[in-house]
């Protein structure tokens, strides 16, 4: 990918920090093939506008639990259809892990409801972590 490197090019120390990167980040995505930064003056990297689409997908799949290898697979796939199949492996799990984090939230929601004194042993709380340990939650009866 080469950036048109009119005015609005910027050099890597302010590209960076306009995403909370260090430097050696994007040198380390140039060498895996992810970005590729024409040469100014001096041999200076400079990146455009399309350079900052680019990091932001890098950046937003890396978030989704991309590995650089898939993101530049995704990213440099020769046909929709070779994309679609990377997209479709990493749909699953992220899946997956929303529905984790999900039951996380609610867990938490429910040990800041919890007005025992010991937490764990909250008949509710044993309920929402109950299929952790591979057992229906007991039912406490109130003596």
């Amino acid at each position: 990918m080469k950036s048109t490197g009119g005015p609005a090019s910027m050099g890597i120390g302010e590209i960076a920090a306009r995403f909370g990167l260090a430097t050696h980040v994007l040198r380390h995505w140039e060498s895996v093939g992810l970005l590729s930064p024409p040469r100014a003056v001096a041999g200076r990297r400079r990146y455009g506008a399309d350079h900052l689409y680019r990091i932001a997908v890098i950046l937003r799949a890396k978030e989704a639990g991309f590995g650089l290898d898939d993101i530049r697979a995704m990213i440099a796939a020769p046909s929709p259809a070779q994309r679609t199949e990377v997209l479709r492996r990493h749909r699953a799990d992220l899946a997956r892990r929303i529905a984790q984090a999900q039951a996380s939230l609610e867990l938490i929601g429910c040990a800041l409801t919890c007005d025992h004194d010991d937490l764990t042993s909250c008949p509710h709380f044993q309920a929402m972590v109950a299929d952790r340990i591979g057992v229906e939650a007991p039912v406490h009866m109130p003596s």
